[in-house]
């Protein structure tokens, strides 16, 4: 079968049908198994499964699919493409898109029964606008900023945004389906903005139904906020990273602490092992010099797939069952690991980047803090290059 997206062709046993020299294998029942674990801390919310940025890079379509099997009954995605190629592939769950610009899509997402985000009056223009020519209803949420100061609307932009929508929505062009908000800190569970922001919020909320709205949902819960506050899930919770396994608050708990399992793993086939004398640099600039006569591997994967150039001297990789760093610069294509003057590996081993660690192999978190980033980018960045394999799942 293939993906959908990347067009991997793989197997009945979910192998690839031509040997890459990376992959990025995703595991489907593991993304299913960790909505269905969200859905207990959820409560009586609604999740809606963050499905953005081509599934935190396991896939849109895989990962929606395996969420929905897993109990997720919405799906988030930030840009029109996203849930328009979601519709389009036959996923019939409620769908909310939330970053656009003037001259969007919308006549093409309200045609299709997507939900949008609306924060500013332009937005909320465009929308009505889509709606009168279709003779439809566009659905809406109205996202109001608490605190993050990025996207929704601010301070008084509220109090004008809210009465404008309104009217459309007595004239039959919108359908106001929610408010909404994004957390400043909810990956630091007691920090004061957390409260200020509930609190916000909460106002925001009021301010609507004293408008006269019927909201059907209010969601406000990220993936850290769904684990650890529960106060916050109201109607829907839109967890993201945690959908993959991933702890949002590795400082309160690991994957596993949560119940969640790392649905990735990373890794690429060695494609040169050399004898190379004490003395040898490694890679561009010789900013790794070995200590002793050794044996190194060439790992073919690169910057240009995703690996940060800065795992320099410090990414962490595996390769049978023995930790090992990347040694020397990352270069577009490829780096080196000084393997030990006892190796015996050959081209054509197996080398694990990162996986769900239960093996003893690096993880994503590993990565991140190597690196001085976050899990998030880690998965996020790997390129359309490594292709995809999917194990488990719907079929």
């Amino acid at each position: 079968m293939t993906d959908g997206i990347h067009g991997l062709v793989v197997d009945d046993l979910g192998s690839p049908a031509c040997r890459e020299t990376a992959r990025a294998t995703v595991d489907l029942d593991a993304i299913s198994r960790n909505v269905e674990v969200l859905r207990k801390h959820a409560g009586s919310a609604a999740v809606m499964a963050v499905v953005k940025a081509d599934g935190y890079g396991h896939g849109l379509l895989p990962s929606a699919r395996a969420a929905t099997s897993g109990g997720a009954s919405w799906l988030g995605v930030a840009q029109l493409s996203e849930a328009m190629a979601l519709r389009n592939s036959g996923i019939q769950a409620p769908i909310l898109s939330w970053l656009h610009v003037p001259g969007s899509d919308f006549v093409g997402a309200v045609s299709a029964d997507i939900d949008l985000s609306v924060s500013a009056l332009w937005s909320l223009g465009e929308v009505a606008d889509a709606a009168r020519g279709l003779g439809r209803t566009a659905r809406i949420h109205l996202k109001v900023d608490t605190g993050l100061g990025r996207n929704g609307a601010f301070g008084d932009d509220w109090q004008t945004l809210l009465p404008a929508a309104r009217r459309l929505e007595a004239e039959g062009l919108v359908r106001i389906v929610g408010v909404w908000s994004h957390f400043v800190y909810a990956d630091e569970p007691t920090h004061p903005t957390v409260r200020q922001q509930e609190e916000r919020f909460a106002e925001a909320v009021h301010d609507a139904e004293r408008a006269g709205c019927d909201l059907e949902v209010r969601h406000i819960a990220n993936s850290a906020a769904t684990l650890t506050n529960p106060r916050a899930a109201y109607d829907l919770v839109r967890p993201g990273l945690a959908v993959y396994g991933l702890s949002p608050v590795p400082e309160l708990g690991d994957p596993q602490s949560f119940g969640l399992t790392p649905a990735m793993t990373l890794s690429a086939d060695l494609a040169v092992t050399k004898r190379v004398p004490a003395g040898q640099g490694l890679s561009y600039g010789h900013l790794y010099v070995t200590s002793q006569d050794t044996t190194v591997g060439l790992v073919p994967i690169g910057y240009a797939d995703g690996i940060p150039r800065n795992a320099t001297n410090v990414g962490p990789v595996s390769l049978g069952g023995i930790r090992h760093t990347v040694s020397g610069r990352v270069c577009m294509d490829q780096f080196v690991v000084d393997l030990g003057p006892a190796s015996t590996a050959q081209a054509g081993d197996p080398v694990t980047l990162f996986g769900p660690g239960e093996s003893g192999e690096p993880t994503a978190q590993d990565w991140a803090e190597a690196t001085e980033t976050i899990s998030y980018e880690i998965i996020a960045r790997i390129g359309s290059r490594v292709p995809r394999v999917y194990v488990g799942g719907p079929r």
